[in-house]
């Protein structure tokens, strides 16, 4: 359920209810406000019936003392007192009944002094004084007992609406209990609505504050965020998965400013090495001329094994070279170290793969070297390393084997974990360390090296080059000098 749904289902739920309230107090006072409204109307409407009888009583007697003064009014007070007693009959009913009299018999008053009125007006006309006089008598008792049943119609609706009030009054009560229920139970569900969104809206959004704070300060180890299915869920979703991509992205810059400083690493201890290479390079083309012209052959081939041995340490080693190059790099370093250790040194090459797969310059000369200096070394005969490059499906497998001291599994897996390069086992030129991390930043990979080694056995190591679609190395300084 969304945010939206929620608010949707129970903000208007709290406005019905405080509307239910309102309308309970309403119904209360409207219903204490009409049973009054009847009430008044119907005594106002005796009081003002007997007030009528009696002006008309008074007009008839002016008219019989004087008919041409009072005759003005006649007429329009008798229909007054008609709708009086027409609106009497109409509300007639047990509100207005009492122990001797009918609001029927209180309208037939009215219509009887309406007669003795009209007779006392004709008689006058006809000039019959005393018979005029005689209805205005009747007429005046009429009034009397029209007063008389009027008082006592009154009681009679005050008695009658005494338990109806003292009922309206007690449902009144009892209404106004119900609406302070109904108003404690809203307070009650404001209450609750405001925690639950203050839990349900607040609560997670401060969290995902913090959060969006730890991440701001660099620290990317976010604790537990919100699991609901609305918009915060969303949320904490797509910072979750923000909080991951960060975390990639800060681990592929630590790789490049690791390349970065391997080559300001390289470049600072080229620059120490390189101290004016083209002399150094004259120098030994002028001795390998010499040594040839003199007849040393041997040492002539040496000289230029020697030379492009350093010629190619010296290159620009940020590019990849072909499995070619690195081989004819290799044999050139084979072939110093075999005049050197002479026939006490066995160097055996066997390929079965193609030589135009990249990988970076001088990965396979410091594992030779070491296996050299370090492997066979000591050995009086018998030694030999063996370098054997074979291809497949899955890519080029390289494999670096030698029957010397072989070493620790201590020594074996700090090689493996890219620590510090053991007592031992660096090279003259780039260690063994460098060469797995070239190999995993070039490939991206860390599952491209294996070591099997263990004391007195000797020394197996196996690098697997995967080509096409999964080999596709990336565009990086390949080389530290170590």
């Amino acid at each position: 359920m969304t945010i939206r749904t929620k608010l949707l289902i129970f903000i208007p739920l709290l406005v019905v209810l405080a509307n239910t309230v309102a309308y309970f107090v309403f119904q209360s006072g409207k219903i204490v406000q009409t049973t009054y409204d009847e009430m008044m109307e119907r005594i106002l409407l005796i009081e003002q019936s007997a007030e009528k009888a009696e002006s008309n009583l008074r007009m008839l007697y002016a008219y019989l003392l004087n008919p041409a003064a009072a005759a003005d009014g006649m007429d329009a007070a008798g229909d007054e007192l008609a709708r009086l007693r027409d609106r009497i009959k109409e509300g007639a009913g047990p509100a207005y009944s009492s122990e001797s009299f009918t609001p029927q018999g209180y309208a037939n008053l009215l219509t009887t002094l309406l007669e003795y009125k009209r007779s006392a007006v004709s008689a006058a006309e006809a000039r019959d004084f005393q018979s005029a006089f005689e209805h205005y008598i009747e007429a005046e008792k009429t009034v009397g007992y029209v007063r008389e049943e009027g008082q006592r119609m009154v009681d009679a609706e005050l008695t009658f609406y005494r338990p109806i009030i003292e009922s309206v009054r007690a449902e009144t009560e009892r209404m106004n209990r119900l609406g302070a229920a109904l108003f404690g139970m809203n307070a009650l569900m404001g209450a609750l609505l405001a925690v639950w969104i203050s839990r349900s809206i607040t609560g997670p959004v401060g969290r995902l504050v913090g959060v969006a704070k730890q991440i701001a300060r660099g620290n990317l180890r976010i604790g537990p965020l919100p699991q609901t299915e609305d918009e915060l869920g969303i949320l904490s979703q797509a910072i979750r998965q923000m909080s991951a991509d960060l975390s990639i992205l800060i681990e592929k810059d630590k790789e490049s400013l690791e390349m970065q400083r391997l080559v300001k690493e390289l470049e600072l201890q080229a620059l120490q090495s390189q101290i004016n290479p083209h002399f150094l390079f004259n120098t030994l083309n002028v001795l390998s001329k010499m040594a040839l012209l003199e007849g040393a052959e041997k040492t002539s081939d040496l000289i230029i094994s020697m030379s492009n041995l350093l010629r190619y340490s010296l290159r620009k080693l940020d590019k990849p070279v072909t499995l070619q190059e690195e081989l004819a790099h290799v044999k050139e370093y084979a072939a110093i170290q075999q005049a050197r250790f002479r026939d006490r040194i066995t160097f055996e090459l066997q390929i079965d793969a193609p030589l135009q797969v990249e990988i970076p310059a001088l990965t396979l000369q410091p594992l030779v070297e070491n296996a050299f200096l370090h492997g066979v070394a000591g050995m009086e005969s018998g030694a030999v390393i063996r370098l054997s490059i074979s291809g497949g499906a899955d890519g080029v497998l390289i494999a670096l084997s030698d029957n010397g001291a072989g070493m620790t599994e201590e020594t074996r897996l700090s090689m493996l974990r890219l620590e510090a390069e053991p007592d031992g086992m660096r090279s003259t030129g780039i260690g063994t360390r460098n060469v797995f991390k070239r190999l995993q930043l070039f490939y991206g990979r860390d599952d491209l090296v294996e070591i099997d080694s263990s004391p007195g056995k000797g020394t197996k190591v196996v690098i697997r080059i995967p080509v096409g679609k999964d080999g596709e190395h990336k565009d990086v300084p390949a080389v530290d000098r170590g």
